[in-house]
């Protein structure tokens, strides 16, 4: 036995003894990190139905899941920035972000919903590119209330991540985000562009045609 034997042993229970308890840790964390990406994802298919309150009770449910992935992970911060991790903040903050949008109330903060800088940016890019969905279904249904302070909003998002110029590896890929959403803002002002015009069209073609009508009523 050579003379590093005993000191070897004893590390290599030590080890066995840390590497235990970080796996009994990522195993605990992982499926609520997954679930709260899954009921994030409800969530936001909800808010485009409309369906606010069950939109709403679903994120209760993942803003719990989180909060359980910071107790399991709170003695492994290791763990804790581990790219699962992230996801999951990224789709709530995408969520509550969305919602807040989506009903006119003030916008949730990285702090209000305990989640790390990085994702929540992330999260707020997808939520403003949601918005093109809410317009375009908006429009179809023949509403333009709420549209232009939606595209108000998307450009206001995508400002704000344009000035966030860091390195991709800080940021996360928040600058390939940003250049998406900037192609997705582009793309829903043209058709809100296109929409309003044919609205204009077709209300100044209704005023004339009630011209005609009145003056060749007796």
């Amino acid at each position: 036995m050579s003379r590093y034997a005993e000191a070897l042993n004893a590390m290599g229970q030590e080890a066995q003894a840390h590497l235990s308890q970080v796996h009994q840790a990522r195993e605990l964390a992982l499926p609520l990190a997954r679930e709260t990406v899954r009921l994030c994802a409800n969530a936001i298919r909800a808010l485009h139905r409309r369906e606010f309150d069950p939109a709403e009770a679903l994120l209760r449910r993942a803003q719990d899941r989180l909060a359980a992935v910071r107790e399991a992970l709170s003695q492994h911060r290791e763990l804790y920035y581990a790219g699962y991790v992230e996801d999951a903040q990224k789709e709530y903050a995408e969520a509550r972000a969305t919602l807040a949008f989506l009903t006119g109330t003030a916008l949730p903060t990285p702090r209000d919903l305990l989640v790390e800088v990085t994702p929540y940016l992330n999260g707020l890019a997808e939520a403003a590119s949601e918005l093109r969905r809410s317009i375009l279904d908006t429009m179809r249904r023949g509403e333009f209330g709420p549209c232009e302070e939606w595209m108000e909003a998307m450009d206001e998002v995508c400002d704000l991540l344009a000035t966030l110029d860091f390195p991709e590896a800080v940021t996360g890929g928040l600058r390939h985000t940003t250049d998406q959403l900037r192609a997705v803002v582009e793309r829903t002002r043209g058709d809100l562009t296109m929409g309003l015009r044919q609205r204009a069209l077709e209300q100044g073609l209704a005023r004339h045609q009630e011209r005609l009508d009145r003056s060749e009523s007796p």
